[in-house]
């Protein structure tokens, strides 16, 4: 792997004008999130449109993706375009709640790896900073406009740190998005859970799936049966 661009098995992406690099995070969600039935698809904050590719894999969906960095919005059109599904992903540069006012389109799914890190220290980097920060879409933001957009049918699926999830899920909860799919996450067996993946819909259940995905085997070990399982589509290498 090189910093300036990351090749997945169908796929590479580049990132050098990237803020916000490959991670387990993305590469987690993409691969979590239920797309087989989908026919439109929204992924919100799309970076280097990652997430965007690995749903445009795993459907035959038409995807579109909201990034509000120049940069990364420049650099997810040339990851799609070098894509084999250049013809049904497109990127849009505008903040989303602007697009949720815009566009004429409702989704099957809407996808988000968020910006969540509200209380800890800002990087000096203005465009990490940005992409890293929920000052321009917090939990609120990425919900209401969420509920806009949804079908009634449709899902908003989402990967957070553990120790916020309960807020989202409640804030979520008092919108009338449920839980329907829930995965929490943890790096290795007796580590800490750091990461939790949600999925909600409009219509309230009082039963929702949920599981535990271990990262790795242990802590010096190598990854987990579930994560390759989970992840083997996309790593050349796992």
């Amino acid at each position: 792997m090189s910093n300036d661009y990351f090749a997945f098995r169908r796929f590479t992406v580049i990132q050098d004008r990237c803020a916000m690099k490959v991670g387990t995070d993305g590469v987690l969600l993409g691969a979590w999130t239920e797309v087989k039935n989908a026919e439109r698809i929204l992924d919100v904050g799309t970076g280097t449109g990652l997430i965007a590719l690995m749903c445009a894999q795993r459907s035959d969906s038409f995807i579109d993706a909201v990034e509000i960095d120049p940069d990364a919005s420049d650099q997810a059109t040339v990851n799609f375009k070098n894509s084999p599904w250049k013809d049904r992903i497109q990127v849009y540069c505008k903040p989303f709640q602007q697009y949720a006012l815009e566009t004429l389109f409702t989704y099957d799914v809407i996808v988000s790896n968020p910006p969540y890190f509200r209380n800890s220290l800002k990087p000096p980097d203005g465009k990490r900073s940005l992409a890293r920060h929920d000052d321009r879409l917090d939990a609120e933001t990425l919900i209401h406009n969420s509920i806009k957009l949804l079908s009634p049918t449709g899902h908003l699926a989402v990967i957070l740190p553990y120790d916020q999830s309960d807020q989202f899920i409640n804030h979520a909860w008092f919108n009338q998005l449920y839980v329907y799919r829930k995965s929490t996450v943890r790096p290795y067996p007796g580590k800490n859970f750091t990461r939790c993946l949600v999925e909600f819909g409009r219509q309230h259940t009082a039963n929702f799936e949920t599981n535990e995905i271990l990262i790795r085997k242990g802590e010096k070990d190598g990854y987990s049966e579930e994560y390759r399982d989970l992840t083997a589509d996309f790593y050349l290498n796992i």
